[in-house]
């Protein structure tokens, strides 16, 4: 079947001058304006009241599920470290690298998703953003599979690119080849997630998040020790315990948008799928190069052992609750950039921006105080090892220098990628990030681990204040990009 020509209108970041967004509805007691055509009345449009008081109302929930993972992942991480040990810490931790690759990939499709659906919502154009969905779901799915296929039938190869020692090998293997037999729906999630978000709603996710990651709280435990009728499955039952949490969430997410005629399925049009890859593909592709930059620093971080392997996975975990605030932040800036867009208001979309992004460092700076002056205690949480604490308390106080801007990197790039320019933060940041390799191999030679965790924590300093260049450029406002036909 030949694709429907697209409208010269499409190609546009605006949409054209006959159909204004200054009609919609605004509901004063919350500031976000609450579109109401029929079975889209969840639909809430952000292109008009307080822009404070919008930005606060979409990015609170937002902030709440990622930090919600970050619980889980944090709790996980303990079970894992006191009773599976340092090498299960270890496994964990350079798993991780390759699970970050993998969310890249989910990330492309909630990424452009995001941008395109959005700015079809801000149109007020709601049949289009829900065909999008869909779209971009079975592009989720049918990517997981294969991706999730590649890395099982790989997983030897996956850890030996690492030189992790061979008893880390073990547990890793074990680890990552269970989370990949369910790529699927947590692909799928991100989808539902982004869906959720481009309308406005952030509370709905984090509702589904809520319930399920109470469940998998009191699950992890029971499958890693094997607590009554249980199998002891070890650190694979880690695994499935982080992979319950967003599966479930994706199942009840689809029955939701289903309900509210938020998504609608069919044989997927390729001119949705290549707008959605053509925005977050750049996206993708920083996240891929930053897992493979890290794949290259372990190989650095093994030659001082097992104990600064388990520290930067716990520097990693700490910091996770900072870097999933400035996400949830990103999140909403995206929606509200993309709503804006739509609805022709440039200026206001500028405005978000700056206004998420200080919420974030506000709270980053905070984050930053707590990482230098409760070092110690925080790598002790995970593990009663002495040297992996005191490893992980050197981390954790070299890397507060950068937490605030870890905030401003996240939320502009979120805003970026809300308006569909994504193109220059992945050079920016994957340039800044491709550094570390070799400014990690020299410095180590001098000041040892230090010299790792000083690379880590100047860069991400950097690609902070780089984002804050790319959006004060504002080469976002003039990107054009292809989008769905209606």
């Amino acid at each position: 079947m030949t694709e429907p020509a697209l409208p010269a209108s499409l190609f546009d970041t605006r949409p054209p001058d006959t159909n204004p967004a200054a009609a919609l509805p605004m509901d004063p007691r919350d500031g976000i304006a609450t579109a109401i055509t029929g079975e889209y009345s969840s639909v809430k449009s952000l292109v008009s009241g307080s822009l404070t008081s919008t930005v606060a109302t979409v990015a609170l929930p937002a902030v709440a599920s990622t930090l919600l993972m970050t619980l889980f992942a944090t709790v996980d991480a303990f079970w894992v470290g006191t009773r599976i040990g340092p090498r299960g810490l270890a496994a964990v931790s350079t798993s991780i690298f390759w699970v970050w690759m993998l969310i890249s990939c989910a990330e492309m499709v909630s990424v452009g998703l995001t941008a395109v659906a959005a700015r079809r919502h801000g149109e007020r154009r709601h049949d289009a953003a829900a065909r999008a969905v869909g779209d971009a779901m079975f592009l989720a799915v049918a990517l997981a599979v294969v991706l999730g296929a590649l890395g099982i039938a790989n997983l030897d190869s996956l850890f030996g690119i690492m030189h992790t020692p061979r008893e880390v090998t073990v547990l890793g293997e074990r680890y990552l080849g269970t989370y990949l037999l369910g790529a699927p729906l947590i692909f799928g999630f991100f989808a539902v997630d982004a869906a959720f978000r481009a309308a406005g709603d952030t509370r709905t996710p984090f509702l589904l998040l809520l319930g399920c990651v109470l469940a998998a709280l009191a699950l992890d435990p029971v499958l890693i020790l094997g607590l009554g009728p249980a199998p002891r499955l070890g650190i694979a039952g880690a695994a499935v315990a982080t992979i319950f949490t967003r599966s479930v969430a994706f199942v009840f997410g689809v029955v939701i948008l289903m309900r509210r005629k938020m998504v609608r399925f069919g044989a997927p049009v390729m001119a949705t799928v290549r707008a959605i890859v053509r925005v977050g593909l750049p996206t993708a592709v920083t996240g891929v190069v930053f897992s493979n930059i890290y794949v290259f620093l372990t190989r650095t971080t093994t030659k001082f052992g097992t104990p600064a392997l388990a520290a930067l996975g716990v520097g990693h975990r700490v910091e996770s609750w900072s870097y999933m605030i400035g996400i949830g932040f990103g999140a909403a800036a995206a929606a509200i950039v993309g709503q804006c867009l739509g609805a022709k208001q440039v200026d206001r979309a500028a405005r978000a921006a700056w206004i998420a992004t200080a919420f974030a460092m506000s709270l980053g700076l905070l984050a930053a105080i707590g990482e230098y002056t409760l070092a110690s205690t925080l790598g002790g949480i995970f593990t009663n090892d002495p040297l992996v604490i005191a490893e992980s308390a050197r981390y954790l106080r070299i890397g507060a220098i950068s937490t605030m801007f870890a905030g401003a990197e996240l939320v502009l790039e979120g805003a970026l990628g809300g308006a569909g320019d994504t193109l220059p933060p992945m050079i920016t940041s994957t340039t800044l990030t491709v550094l570390r390799i070799p400014l990690a191999a020299w410095a180590a030679t001098r000041w040892g681990t230090s010299g790792i965790w000083w690379t880590i924590s100047l860069t991400a300093l950097g690609r902070g204040v780089a984002m804050m260049a790319l959006w004060k450029w504002g080469r976002w406002k003039r990107v054009r990009w292809a989008t769905t036909p209606a």
